[in-house]
């Protein structure tokens, strides 16, 4: 081919390339999503199970056009989502495993998943090397995106620095005369974690309560805490935090509560509000609880459209409420009807992956609980208010409740960008504002 011919057509190919990709992707009458939660195991029914029903009773509904308005559009951007529903329990390495054979062979769109920080920090790399879309409504912890930007993960929930600062708050608005806390959080780095965020933000929020020498860390699903509440009640502290979860905080709250413990100290849970349901009547009244976000307990009775909808709709489906990580999955598979939906009208068809991407990167949207923001981790991490409650038994309902709640907003509790957890915890919480 002559010089000028051979540079013509490559021109046109590459005018021809840049076009093809501009152009949407080709109209799907369905959109398989990989859904991973704990389906077995000690996390399954005051975690998992919850956040299995909350991301397929929203499913369902936005298939079929059923959400309140905005959302009342069916389907994800037209599509119907499919839904492949995977068991967390087994380990990090199965969970690599899984993520791969929803990508590889089962071949996906996209995933939403992971309670376990340990399984969404083993499973974040894979997808970044797979490219896939994957949306996380759970996971604690804060590395996640502190440990490098990421291309294709996204988490629709805030981290554990947030839950300690604003349990810490709570301290100093109804407890600020306390002498001393002290903690008991699982000996791993969820738990280790977590009770250093508390404690950190306490020396910071409230510098005249002293931390005690002796906090307990029993090994991860150990169930039996009768040392350890010995200990904690020889303790002179009054305050008791602990991020507990799973099988391990019902136990404790059976096994403390015959020995009088809850009369004794003011327990401080950041995420254990799942047992409030499960054990009723049987559930201490008095205890400082929180969900992690505008979810569950907290929120119960807000009257929005959205979230009425989602109370009467998943107690009619699944006989009970709605706890947290109901709320968080419901919460995730929301945020990408509206990603691509809003995708799907600037390219003017059934939107590529990237584009996607693009739509749900900076993400603001009312969630059913309250307003989400994609404001962290480069767009990829959300933010939103933190509260905290105290339980009771409403006699008239013959329910529990949650009184004294109070929320604090995002930029009062999270770190701005580019800076860890600890690195802001450590320097004084400096540009938070409150």
């Amino acid at each position: 081919m002559k010089p000028n011919l051979l540079k013509l057509a490559c021109v046109f190919g590459l005018a021809a390339s840049t076009a093809l990709n501009a152009l949407p992707a080709a109209a799907k009458e369905e959109f398989k999503v990989g859904i991973v939660t704990f389906l077995s195991g000690p996390a399954a029914g005051p975690f998992g199970v919850p956040g299995h029903q909350g991301a397929e009773l929203v499913i369902e509904a936005i298939n079929a056009g059923e959400l309140p308005a905005p959302y009342n559009t069916p389907g994800f951007a037209g599509a119907r989502l499919a839904p492949i529903f995977v068991d967390e329990a087994g380990g990090n390495t199965k969970q690599v495993a899984e993520y791969r054979n929803l990508v590889q062979k089962q071949g996906v769109d996209a995933v939403i998943g992971y309670i376990s920080s340990g399984s969404c920090l083993s499973v974040a790399p894979v997808a970044e090397e797979l490219k896939t879309l994957t949306i996380i409504p759970v996971c604690g912890s804060p590395r996640l995106f502190e440990e490098g930007g990421k291309d294709y993960v996204f988490r629709t929930t805030g981290h554990a620095v947030g839950d300690g600062v604003a349990a810490a708050l709570y301290v100093r608005d109804k407890f600020g005369d306390a002498p001393a806390y002290t903690g008991i959080n699982q000996n791993y780095a969820w738990g280790q974690d977590s009770y250093k965020f508390f404690d950190l933000a306490m020396k910071t929020i409230n510098p005249d309560t002293a931390a005690s020498d002796n906090p307990q860390f029993p090994k991860l699903f150990a169930g039996q805490f009768g040392t350890e509440i010995s200990t904690l009640s020889l303790d002179k502290a009054p305050l008791v935090h602990s991020s507990f979860w799973d099988g391990d905080m019902e136990a404790f709250v059976l096994q403390a509560n015959v020995r009088g413990f809850f009369r004794q100290k003011t327990f401080i849970s950041t995420l254990g509000a799942s047992a409030v349901d499960r054990l009723g009547k049987g559930f201490p009244e008095g205890v400082v609880m929180g969900t992690r976000g505008e979810y569950g307990l907290l929120v119960r009775n807000l009257d929005t459209p959205l979230n009425r909808w989602f109370v009467d709709r998943y107690k009619e489906k699944y006989g009970e409420y709605p706890l947290g990580p109901s709320y968080q999955y419901a919460q995730s598979v929301l945020a990408l009807k509206i990603a691509m939906d809003k995708a799907a009208e600037a390219a003017g068809g059934f939107p590529k992956q990237a584009q996607i991407i693009d739509a749900l990167t900076g993400l603001e949207w009312d969630s059913f609980g309250g307003r989400v923001s994609m404001a962290l981790g480069g767009g990829h991490q959300a933010v939103h208010p933190v509260g905290y409650g105290i339980t009771g038994w409403n006699k008239k309902t013959g329910e529990p409740e949650a009184t004294g709640v109070v929320f604090y907003p995002a930029d009062c509790i999270m770190p701005p960008e580019g800076q860890t957890g600890i690195e802001w915890l450590e320097a004084g919480m400096p540009g938070a504002s409150c």
